[in-house]
């Protein structure tokens, strides 16, 4: 009779175990799943910063081209390809080298992303010092030779380069429309105040240019992009 009651004991603290192990990992996995967020693919990192700005903690925002590296020539390994597939949006930011060269290509393989165009609208600088409102400078073989590709450089372009990802972020995650505006008041709040210090502390035909130091390499362009 002891020997049962010592069996069933076992029994029960063994099933005590088992039981306790199953929902902990149900717990774990909820709690993983609930701290997964939705992804978003950009090309380059100064995208990266004006994103992450304006999305706060509502998505996980991941480059295509890693800092250092030249959106020129860069070649994605296979992982950022495989991974590509999980992210719910790519926004672009147009007349990069790696986006004429790959864009196709990755879209091809993730039909299911949706891309925006953080570009459009953009007053582009043409290699020639004209400028191109909104379209690209085409030579006889469909390419943008002429454009230069630094957009994010200017003051102007950098609010409207915000304006398109607010806007894209919007149609992403429309419940949160509010946040994404707040977040974006004070970003263009700070791009402002950049713009301000660097005409005190810069050359005004440096940024005029739209060639110059990138905003977020300024003095004061530390604290520019960051949420």
């Amino acid at each position: 009779m002891k020997q049962q009651l010592k069996d069933l004991k076992t029994l029960l603290l063994l099933g005590s175990c088992l039981l306790l192990a199953a929902c902990t990992g149900r717990t774990s996995k909820a709690s993983g799943s609930e701290e997964a967020k939705p992804v978003i693919t950009v090309t380059i990192e100064p995208q990266r910063y004006f994103t992450e700005a304006i999305a706060g903690d509502k998505f996980t925002v991941v480059s295509m081209v890693p800092k250092g590296s030249s959106p020129e020539t860069y070649d994605p390994i296979p992982q950022q390809l495989v991974s590509l597939g999980d992210s719910k949006a790519y926004l672009r930011i147009g007349y990069i080298g790696f986006e004429q060269t790959w864009m196709d290509r990755l879209m091809n393989n993730t039909p299911h992303i949706q891309v925006f165009d953080t570009s459009k609208g953009i007053d582009l600088i043409l290699n020639n010092g004209e400028h191109n409102h909104a379209a690209g400078h085409h030579d006889h073989d469909g390419h943008n030779h002429a454009v230069e590709p630094h957009i994010w450089n200017s003051t102007a372009n950098a609010l409207i380069l915000a304006g398109n990802t607010f806007k894209a972020l919007c149609m992403l995650d429309k419940p949160n429309e509010a946040y994404y505006l707040a977040r974006y008041d004070s970003l263009c709040q700070r791009i402002q105040h950049t713009d301000s210090h660097s005409h005190r502390h810069h050359p005004p035909a440096t940024f005029r240019s739209g060639i110059g130091q990138s905003l977020y390499d300024l003095p004061s362009g530390s604290l520019l992009l960051c949420p």
